[in-house]
């Protein structure tokens, strides 16, 4: 898996929807997943594909049905490595601008 491969799977909004779907719920089957898609099971499946691929689900077979769980990882290293650091340099400047407002109300 590559940072390329989650971006891609993360771009279009119905991989989007379903990994929201993940997250509400993790366990669900692609019939679950289906419900309230304006798609086939194949275009489902298909979409699903890509999230493996990129390792924001994992699936394990339970009998005859596979569930399917988001996989958060990918998305923390994302969040680690591309949003925390723009993050920390805007909170340093909050906490230097609170110190200065600060710094001028005690005298």
């Amino acid at each position: 898996m590559t940072m390329d491969e989650v971006f891609k799977a993360l771009a279009d909004p119905v991989r989007r929807e379903l990994l929201d779907a993940l997250r509400e719920r993790g366990g669900r089957t692609l019939g679950e997943l289906c419900q309230g898609q304006a798609m086939t099971r194949q275009a489902v499946t298909k979409h699903l594909a890509v999230l493996e691929g990129a390792n924001l689900v994992a699936s394990e077979k339970r009998g005859r049905e596979k569930l399917h769980y988001l996989n958060p990882v990918p998305i923390q290293d994302i969040a680690d490595r591309w949003i925390v650091k723009y993050e920390r340099g805007r909170l340093a400047a909050l906490a230097d601008l609170k110190q200065r407002l600060e710094g001028d109300t005690d005298g």
